[in-house]
């Protein structure tokens, strides 16, 4: 059975060792990529529509037509769903490690590109900058499931959650990172210039050499994917991949030997038995595997489908809803740089306050909490919030309670992240069989882009003003805003109920979750975990 294997009991009872901790930096490393890569673009489209669409005597600074935007903001993340699909299958078939480093030189090579795009028209900057994010992307989508399978299979059964959860939450370190280089970066230049408003001289507002400014901004993210390579080509292959998929047992104890820093001895009688069960031959969507994890499956992907609607929608558009409340300045009493550092700092501040602590939160209390309390719990909270700032909208758009809105609307943050923004990435990596591990966690992931995309274009289209006599027709205002928030509440009210279909993971080994250590070797025998049996 699996659960003799010494290999993976060793892995399964380990004390937290320094070699965790070096796993989750360089994993997370790349989380931090990513997460700067995806939202700092968010951080200089108004920047590029002030460059690109501005037009000589108009009454208000240019900004991106709502297409563009959409691409711009939404490329990456078909990118992303790509990569998780592709990268998810690839890690199954030719191991975690050796995929691992392909996904990382992507993102560096396309983060260096992205800040080059090149064009003799706005158009044909723009549409350079959208080809090298959809690559871009495609490389960050290869991180969510190999940096989440090779972290969980690491782990150790005691603290395998907060291990898995601290890799994502250096996403959000990445989102405050990205804030921070833009603050640091369009300060300098708005101290070297010192430029007049829009409304006082439209076209002193604005010199060329700001184009600078949303290049090195978005060419900064190759940069910490770049100082992780070498240690991520250092890291051996898993044990479980090695032992139940490769079926190398004696790789897989020399391996952890060195890891665990303890002698183990290779058991090949025992994988190669293991491994020809009929039981454990079941490929992914047959009988077997729809009897076993076919509920598990659907509960993983649709809460994270729902859940990155919301996320992705409020990360990539607050700056929108920051000016529609009137917390960030009308754009015509700025000049154009220090509208990026107004949008950066109300960004940094957010992730500051409400999103690095929801992450850690999640790290610090998962393991004992769990993981369907905590997801459950931050659903909850983000309908009530997402309800109290629509409803009474029109009451928080008064100057004298926009501090309100913004208390609420980082609550909304800081439980997203404190619930199912790190819950969904963390159960799929546990739930799965080894070989169909990385692909269905691809699946899931995949899945959450495709709602990250919904809310990227989606939010942009509810948020605008229909009204062609209205001179922001086309763009976010109140009423699609208010909109938009009632919409994301229903949403999240769905993620709650979709919830009772994710199993709890708590405590148990990954053999114990997907089945591979059932007694019988019977494919007809009941699996270990039950969506309905394993809260209890």
């Amino acid at each position: 059975m699996v659960g003799e294997l010494r290999v993976l009991t060793a892995l399964d009872v380990a004390k937290t060792q320094w070699y965790h901790f070096t796993a989750i930096v360089i994993a997370g490393m790349g989380f931090f990529t990513d997460a700067y890569d995806l939202f700092c673009i968010s951080l200089v489209t108004k920047l590029l529509g002030r460059l690109y669409y501005t037009e000589p005597g108009a009454p208000k600074p240019g900004t991106l037509p709502p297409r563009v935007q959409a691409s711009v903001t939404g490329v990456a993340l078909c990118g992303t769903l790509a990569g998780q699909l592709f990268f998810g299958w690839l890690g199954d078939k030719l191991g975690r490690k050796r995929v691992y480093g392909l996904t990382l030189v992507l993102m560096v090579v396309c983060s260096l590109a992205s800040g080059l795009s090149f064009g003799s028209t706005p158009k044909g900057v723009l549409a350079t900058l959208c080809f090298f994010r959809f690559w871009l992307g495609f490389g960050i989508g290869g991180d969510y499931p190999l940096s989440a399978t090779i972290m969980s299979e690491y782990a150790n059964k005691k603290t395998r959650g907060a291990f898995i959860a601290a890799v994502f939450a250096m996403q959000g370190f990445g989102i405050l990172a990205g804030g921070v280089v833009a603050l640091i970066v369009s300060y300098a230049y708005d101290q070297k210039y010192n430029l007049p408003t829009y409304e006082q001289n439209p076209e002193a507002s604005i010199v060329p050499s700001f184009d600078y400014v949303w290049r090195i901004i978005l060419m900064f993210g190759a940069i910490p994917a770049a100082l992780t390579y070498y240690w991520r080509m250092k890291m051996p292959e898993t044990a479980r991949y090695t032992a139940l998929v490769a079926k190398n047992a004696k790789q897989a104890a020399s391996d952890m030997s060195k890891v665990l820093q303890v002698e183990l001895e290779a058991e090949e009688e025992k994988v190669q038995k293991l491994t020809q069960e009929k039981s454990h031959r079941y490929g992914l969507f047959s009988k077997e595997f729809l009897r076993r994890h076919g509920l598990h499956l659907v509960g993983t992907t649709t809460t994270w489908f729902l859940l990155d609607i919301a996320f992705y929608s409020q990360n990539l558009f607050q700056k929108d809803i920051f000016s529609a409340i009137g917390w960030i300045p009308p754009a015509q009493t700025m000049n154009a740089i220090h509208e990026v550092y107004k949008i950066s700092r109300a960004q940094t501040l957010i992730a500051l306050c409400s999103t690095v602590p929801g992450y850690w939160f999640t790290v610090f209390l998962i393991d004992y909490m769990g993981r369907f309390a905590i997801q459950l719990m931050g659903f909850f909270f983000m309908t009530v919030f997402m309800f109290a700032l629509a409803i009474p909208y029109d009451h928080w758009t008064k100057k004298a309670n926009r501090i309100g809105f913004v208390v609420i609307y980082s609550l909304t943050f800081f439980f997203a992240n404190f619930g199912p923004n790190s819950t969904t990435f963390v159960v799929p990596a546990e739930i799965f069989p080894a070989r169909l591990r990385s692909t269905c966690h691809g699946i899931s992931a995949a899945a959450g882009k495709a709602g990250a995309i919904v809310g990227a274009f989606g939010f942009l289209y509810a948020a605008q003003s229909k009204d062609p006599k209205k001179t922001d027709a086309g763009y976010p205002t109140g009423i699609g805003i208010k909109n938009s928030l009632i919409v994301l509440g229903v949403i999240n009210f769905f993620g709650m109920l979709f919830t009772l279909l994710v199993p709890e993971s708590k405590g148990k080994s990954l053999e114990e979750l997907s089945g591979e250590n059932d007694r019988s070797a019977d494919a007809d025998a009941e699996p270990e975990v039950s969506a309905t049996t394993s809260r209890v």
